[in-house]
C-alpha cells in the first residue's frame, strides 16, 4: 500500500515560491519580484505603517564580558539612566621570564599605567579608584559576565584620586609618554611590590607558573554623585602594565631599575558593572524597566549598553495581516528616531536586532545574513535615525514557519559577544503624544503584494 501523498494548498505553494525568488534577488527592496508579475499584479502592491507594535524597555540580566579588547573604569551620573560604574579583575603576565631583580632589591614604588583607548561622558568629574589583589584564580577561558565578582584579600593597595584627561600626554622621567591613567600601588603599602620582588625563583619560570602566585588585581571605581564619565584601556597592544621601580641595596647609587608586568589578550580578564538597580534613574525609565508598565513604551522608548536596558518589540497581530489572502512580502523596515536633540551622550554607532522564545533561546534574524547594508541597524546622524529591514523575518511569521513564538529584542551590543559600548539613546515611542510626531514613531513599515 503507497504512503498517502501531502497535498499543499496551491496558493501555499505559490507563496513559497515567490519568497524563494524575492530573497534570490539583489534588487531594490521596493522593487523585487515586479518583473516577475504580469501587469495588472503590480496594482496589488500596497504599502502600510499601522501595523500595530507594542515596544518597551526592559532590564538586561547581565552581559558576558571576560576576553574583552578594552578594560572599563570609571562612574558617570546620567539624568535619565542613572548611575553606571564600572570596574575590572584581570590577570597580569611577566614582560621575560626568570627576571633577576638581584639579592637585595628594594623597592621604590610599584605603578598601575593604563593607556587610554575612549571615554564617555564628562571628564571634568573627579575620578576614585581602589585596588585589590585577588584571591580566586582568574582562569583565562573562563566565561564571565558583568554581575560575576571574584574574592580579593583585605589589604587596599591603592586608593586614589584622579582626573580623566585622555589627550594629556605624561611625563615620567626623561620620557613623554601617551595619555594614561598611574595609580600608585606602593603608596598604601609596600606588599605587593616586595612580593613580587621576592617572588620564589619558581613563580618567575613562566606565566602558567607566575598567575599561581599572583592571581591578579581588582581595580574597583567609586560611583560618582554627579557627571563622570566611563573610560577604556586597551588591552590587545600590551601598552597597559603595572611596573615595579626598584634598585640594588646593595649598590645604593646606582641607578633606579625597572620590571614591567603587562596587561595583554592573554590575560584572564573581566569586567564588573553595576547600575545601581537604576534607583537614581528618571521617573519615565523607572516606570518602564521597574514597575514594568509596558505602556510607557507608547512615549518614549530607552536602550543603554554595558548589560544594561533592552527594548522588547512584539507584533501581536502580524499572524491576521492579510488574513485569507496569499501575501508575498516585498519589504518590511523597523524604523525609529533618537529622541535628543543634545548631542552631550553620544547615540550608539549601531545597534543589534535578535528574537528570543518564550524559554529565552536567541536566534539571529534571516534578514541578517544578507549583511548590514541591506539589515541596517547603524545609526544616521543626519536624520538620527536607525532601521532594520526585517522582511525575510516577516514572511516566515506569515507563512507560519516558526514552531516557537518569539518576540524581538533591541540591544546596544550583541548579548553574544564580550563588547564595551557605553553608549545609551532614547528614542521616541510607538505612539508619542506629541504633534507632528508619527513620522518619527517607532514604527513598522510593509510594502508588500497579495497574489489572491
Amino acid at each position: 500500500m503507497k504512503s498517502p501523498v501531502n497535498k499543499l494548498p496551491v496558493s501555499l505553494l505559490i507563496g513559497t515560491l515567490l519568497l524563494f525568488i524575492l530573497f534570490s534577488c539583489k534588487k531594490d527592496p521596493y522593487e523585487i519580484g515586479f518583473d516577475l508579475l504580469p501587469p495588472t499584479d503590480t496594482l496589488n502592491v500596497r504599502t502600510t505603517d499601522t501595523i500595530t507594535v507594542e515596544a518597551f524597555s526592559v532590564i538586561v540580566d547581565s552581559v558576558r564580558t571576560d576576553k574583552v579588547t578594552s578594560l572599563l573604569l570609571g562612574s558617570m551620573l546620567d539624568p535619565v539612566f542613572g548611575k553606571t560604574t564600572g570596574s575590572f579583575y584581570t590577570q597580569l603576565e611577566l614582560s621575560s621570564e626568570e627576571p633577576d631583580f638581584g639579592d637585595q632589591p628594594v623597592l621604590d614604588s610599584l605603578v598601575l599605567m593604563l593607556f587610554y583607548n575612549n571615554y564617555y561622558g564628562d571628564t571634568l568629574t573627579r575620578q576614585h579608584v581602589r585596588v585589590y589583589e585577588l584571591s580566586d584564580d582568574l582562569v583565562y577561558d573562563s566565561v564571565h559576565y558583568s554581575n560575576d565578582r571574584l574574592n580579593v584579600y583585605p589589604v587596599l593597595l591603592a586608593d586614589q584620586d584622579f582626573y580623566v584627561k585622555p589627550t594629556d600626554s605624561v611625563k615620567v622621567g626623561d620620557e613623554t609618554l601617551a595619555a594614561h591613567v598611574r595609580i600608585n600601588l606602593s603608596k598604601q603599602t609596600s606588599y605587593l611590590g616586595n612580593k613580587i620582588l621576592y617572588a620564589p625563583a619558581s613563580a618567575l619560570t613562566s606565566n602558567s607558573e607566575f598567575v599561581k602566585f599572583f592571581k591578579g588585581l581588582y581595580v574597583e571605581s567609586t560611583p560618582v554623585n554627579n557627571g563622570g564619565s566611563l573610560f577604556s584601556f586597551s588591552v590587545t597592544n600590551a601598552t597597559s602594565k603595572l611596573v615595579v621601580y626598584f634598585h640594588d641595596g646593595a649598590t645604593p647609587t646606582k641607578d633606579s631599575l625597572n620590571y614591567e608586568l603587562t596587561i595583554n589578550d592573554g590575560c584572564g580578564r573581566f569586567l564588573h558593572y553595576d547600575h545601581n538597580r537604576y534607583l537614581d534613574a528618571s521617573q519615565d525609565l523607572k516606570r518602564q524597566i521597574l514597575n514594568h508598565d509596558s505602556a510607557q513604551g507608547r512615549s518614549k522608548l530607552f536602550l543603554q549598553g554595558l548589560g544594561g536596558v533592552r527594548i522588547k518589540v512584539k507584533f501581536p497581530f502580524m499572524k491576521n495581516f492579510g488574513k485569507g489572502k496569499v501575501i508575498a512580502v516585498n519589504d518590511a523596515l523597523l524604523m525609529f528616531k533618537n529622541y535628543e536633540t543634545d548631542t552631550t551622550f553620544a547615540p550608539p554607532y549601531s545597534l543589534t536586532l535578535l528574537r528570543q522564545d518564550s524559554v529565552g533561546t536567541i536566534g539571529h534574524l534571516p534578514d541578517e545574513y544578507e549583511g548590514t547594508g541591506y539589515f541596517g541597524g547603524t545609526y544616521n546622524a543626519t536624520s538620527r535615525t536607525y532601521f532594520f529591514r526585517i522582511t525575510q523575518y516577516m514572511q516566515k511569521i506569515l507563512l507560519n514557519s516558526y514552531s516557537k513564538s518569539y518576540d524581538l529584542y533591541m540591544y546596544v551590543t550583541n548579548p553574544r559577544y564580550n563588547q564595551v559600548t557605553p553608549n545609551r539613546i532614547i528614542l521616541d515611542g510607538t505612539n508619542p503624544a506629541i504633534p507632528g510626531s508619527n513620522a518619527s514613531r517607532f514604527q513598522l513599515k510593509v510594502t508588500y503584494t497579495i497574489l489572491n
